[in-house]
């Protein structure tokens, strides 16, 4: 009580300074300790640099350093007859295709096929060359007076979409092969219904230009095989049981299954996702 102004300033002055030195003392309870100091570092010795090699980074910039080799197939322009292929896959994957078309996806598997084809080589009919040779040696036997034999004829398979179709409708066709890319399909949509009535035995392969190379052409739509040499009568025996077993005895089956309805990568995404949403909107039912 006997404290001068001047004395009370001073003593309030001094419990301030002892109140902020006590809130620091608070505060810096709660830092980390300081880092140890370089001397007790390692030191990470660099290697040392020879002074004939001088870094030169590139500039990928546009006009400057050229581009690294990469795989530009995703930016090729590809030729038309590609285009239209992809794209008339992608169309018969997305539309619903009649069973009388779908059909020709289901082909022969590859054993059987190579089987198949591995006999049709055994009667392969003369090309151009051979015909000229034959047509020549007979020409110079006739001009010598010699006997011109003709000989037995040769046992070769038939190809051509209207002679095939004679020698079903004649049952003189022990086996058709057809051939599943044709373009038009009109062409041979209705052989295999044709086959099944006059019961011959029918295989539907892969492809049109397989079929070509066994009579020398680019391609075939159809072959035949009208007879068989004796030691060959086994094998064909089983390849024809093969036949009706997956293809003749299966038609009504085929005829039943609608192809194509596939939705793109886009389209199933978003239908799991929807499915997803209303199975959990239903087991959030159920809890409730």
């Amino acid at each position: 009580p006997g404290s001068t102004c001047w004395e009370r300033k001073r003593l309030g002055s001094h419990t301030l300074l002892e109140r902020g030195m006590q809130v620091k003392r608070g505060a810096g309870k709660g830092k980390k300790p300081a880092a140890a100091p370089l001397a007790t570092r390692k030191v990470i010795e660099k290697a040392p640099k020879n002074p004939l090699f001088v870094k030169r980074p590139r500039n990928f910039a546009i006009g400057q350093d050229i581009q690294p080799k990469r795989d530009l197939s995703r930016f090729v322009k590809w030729p038309k007859y590609v285009r239209l292929q992809r794209q008339r896959k992608i169309l018969v994957e997305r539309l619903k295709v009649p069973p009388a078309i779908a059909m020709f996806t289901k082909t022969m598997d590859k054993n059987l096929s190579s089987q198949l084809f591995r006999l049709c080589a055994k009667y392969r009919p003369e090309d151009s060359a051979e015909k000229k040779e034959r047509l020549s040696r007979m020409a110079e036997s006739k001009a010598s007076g010699g006997n011109v034999e003709q000989g037995k004829k040769p046992i070769v398979i038939k190809f051509g979409i209207n002679h095939v179709v004679e020698l079903v409708e004649q049952k003189r066709a022990l086996l058709v092969v057809i051939a599943h890319d044709v373009d038009p399909i009109e062409l041979v949509v209705w052989l295999p219904a044709l086959c099944r009535k006059m019961d011959v035995p029918f295989c539907i392969v892969k492809g049109k230009a397989r079929l070509g190379e066994v009579v020398h052409l680019k391609t075939a739509t159809t072959l035949a095989f009208t007879s068989v040499r004796a030691e060959d009568k086994m094998e064909f025996a089983k390849l024809i049981e093969s036949c009706r077993s997956n293809f003749n005895d299966r038609y009504d089956d085929f005829r039943k299954q609608w192809g194509g309805g596939r939705f793109g990568i886009k389209s199933q995404h978003a239908q799991i996702k929807k499915a997803r949403a209303l199975a959990a909107e239903e087991a959030k039912r159920a809890v409730v």
